[in-house]
């Protein structure tokens, strides 16, 4: 069954404790994050997991009829790409009958981490420096007072490039400008949104110091057309479909990030420097300098024992090619451990890349 998940932190950092003070445990993974604000509960042993000798905390009982990968809002990249995914994955996955894999619209990169530490999915789609994060208890986690382990690499699928959009007409040339604006920066628990505090974090830009709207890019555009908004981050694909469709609509403008700001943020993060090209859409006039980081696809190790990961892992990257999403382009072998630095790999994955020569 298909659910959509949104983020609510102070509901989730007080689910959190109050499972604090109830376990008895040892294990910090025993106290499961629930971002949707309801209650947290503990994984249920029977919910996923092959019988796996050489894995005891992989469940014994894989229901391989209701998977679940999480996606992003619907405006965004993921969740379109993603459904292609699982398509490609179901159509070409072997060894299982009845398989049955579903994206779903979440939060994206933080909310994916999160329910997959949680239980709720068993893949989930995310930027790698989250991901980086969730495994040192760092950036959102550390909020949480968590560490997501539970958790390993199965490929690389895009670049992501931080695109910031702002009617034609704003009084916005720089991100300077944004102080006191109305500024979209992205769902919470999205790589967006940690990109976009870190980008005003780099010019004095703090929480309160603008109007802040916390949607997908998708609802954003609306407002942007609309004239509600005079800026909208959005960590996306290049060139992006939803920023094409603006244009359309509206006269806009991408916003560059300068040198001082670039500095700062590549000395305070992982992110690098990416000059969009100028002719990556029909209304810019020049190249932009954004920043951009990969999405990875990771997968739980509770739910998803390595046989699965296998399985999963070789349908995609053999069959990548049934993609037709711009973003597919990018998920091949050749760049498949892209945004793997620092990440623990899954075993099935892992097995796949070693099988295909990705991995040595």
């Amino acid at each position: 069954m298909n659910k959509k998940f949104y983020s609510m932190f102070a509901l989730l950092l007080a689910g959190i404790l109050l499972l604090a003070a109830c376990s008895g445990g040892d294990n910090e993974n025993e106290n499961n994050v629930d971002t949707d604000g309801n209650d947290t509960e503990e994984v249920n042993d029977n919910n996923n997991g092959n019988e796996n000798d050489g894995n005891d905390d992989v469940a014994s009982d894989i229901n391989v009829g209701n998977l679940q990968i999480g996606t992003g809002g619907t405006g965004g990249t993921y969740y379109p790409l993603g459904i292609e995914m699982a398509t490609v994955i179901n159509n070409n996955i072997e060894g299982y009958d009845g398989f049955d894999l579903s994206a779903v619209s979440s939060g994206a990169s933080v909310d994916n981490l999160s329910n997959i530490y949680n239980g709720e999915f068993e893949l989930g789609m995310t930027v790698h420096l989250p991901a980086v994060d969730a495994l040192k208890g760092e950036g959102a986690f550390e909020e949480f007072g968590i560490t997501v382990d539970n958790f390993g690499f199965m490929g690389h699928i895009y670049p992501e490039v931080m695109q910031i959009v702002a009617p034609a007409d704003a009084d916005v040339e720089t991100i300077a400008d944004l102080r006191g604006k109305r500024v979209n920066i992205g769902p919470p628990g999205s790589g967006t949104q940690a990109a976009a505090k870190l980008i005003l974090e780099a010019y004095g830009i703090e929480d309160g110091d603008y109007e802040v709207y916390e949607e997908g890019f998708g609802d954003a555009a609306g407002r942007v057309q609309d004239g509600q908004l005079d800026a909208s981050f959005g960590l996306l694909g290049l060139p992006a479909g939803s920023i094409e469709q603006l244009a359309q609509q509206r006269d806009i403008k991408l916003i560059s990030i300068t040198d001082e700001g670039m500095d700062y943020i590549t000395s305070n993060s992982g992110y690098e420097a990416y000059e969009i090209p100028a002719d990556s859409y029909e209304f810019m006039d020049g190249p932009v300098i954004a920043l951009t980081a990969y999405a990875i696809l990771v997968g739980s190790t509770d739910l998803i024992d390595e046989d699965l990961g296998y399985a999963i892992t070789k349908a995609l990257f053999e069959n990548s090619g049934q993609i037709t999403h711009d973003q597919g382009a990018h998920l091949t072998k050749e760049n498949a451990l892209l945004g793997s630095e620092g990440l623990p790999m899954h075993p099935g994955a892992e097995r796949y890349f070693r099988e295909a020569g990705i991995l040595e």
